[in-house]
């Protein structure tokens, strides 16, 4: 059973592939790992999903202890066209 209250998990292993969109308010974890060569984003969306914006790029396993401060806001994670290379990643966000 997972410890947090609400998560989104995707396996990726192409290019134009993204997670469930998620609300998130507060603070929240997001994880990537595998053995993989790509350029994963998360992104975040005002309007719930209908236009994205990068908040960051990750090309290597990590975890990063975030925090959304507005409300309303959804967050998704995946490989752009043009950002896989290799390998499968396996990401979560959770909150």
């Amino acid at each position: 059973m997972s410890p947090y209250s609400r998560e989104t998990t995707k396996s990726i292993a192409a290019e134009n592939t993204f997670s469930d969109k998620m609300k998130l308010h507060g603070k929240f974890v997001f994880r990537l790992r595998g053995t993989w060569s790509a350029t994963v984003v998360l992104q975040r969306s005002e309007d719930e999903g209908t236009t994205w914006d990068d908040v960051d790029s990750y090309a290597a396993n990590t975890v990063l202890v975030g925090e959304e401060i507005e409300r309303g806001i959804y967050y998704r994670f995946g490989v752009k066209t043009g950002g896989y290379t290799s390998g499968t990643v396996a990401g979560r966000l959770s909150q």
